[in-house]
Formats: C-alpha cells, structure tokens, sequence
C-alpha cells in the first residue's frame, strides 16, 4: 500500500529499508532516494517502521533460540 503520495513510497520499501539497517525515518526515505516533502505521511511511515523493527527484533529471538523473541523478556 502506498504510504507516501509525495514520493510514491509503499509499506514494502519501509520493510526493505529496515533490512538495510533503517531505524529512523529519515533513513527510510533515504533509502528510496527522497525526503518527505508535505510531511503528512511521517506519522505512518513511523508506525511501519516501528512495527517492522518489532518484527525484525521477533525474527533475531527466534533465531536465538529465544522464546517470543526479545520483547517477551522484558518486564510488562
């Protein structure tokens, strides 16, 4: 789905920027070659990249052998 009308940037690139080490916005739109122009898309943009840092995070606990990934260890 596109998240960013200005730069035509979709959930997939904010996923495929994060695999590229993206962690912050900025980095996100970087990674497309593009800034955000009207800004009415960082809000959304910053909720896919959270929820794809979440994911990436869950995938490296498996990986370790961690139950639940990183964020079940710790404390509610």
């Amino acid at each position: 789905m596109f998240v960013c009308s200005c730069n035509m940037l979709t959930d997939t690139d904010v996923d495929m920027a994060v695999n590229q080490g993206a962690t912050r916005p900025k980095e996100v739109y970087a990674a497309k070659g593009c800034k955000a122009q009207c800004g009415n898309c960082v809000p959304g943009v910053l909720c896919l990249l959270r929820r794809a840092l979440r994911q990436a995070r869950e995938g490296q606990g498996a990986e370790l052998g961690l139950p639940g990934g990183v964020e079940n260890s710790l404390p509610a």
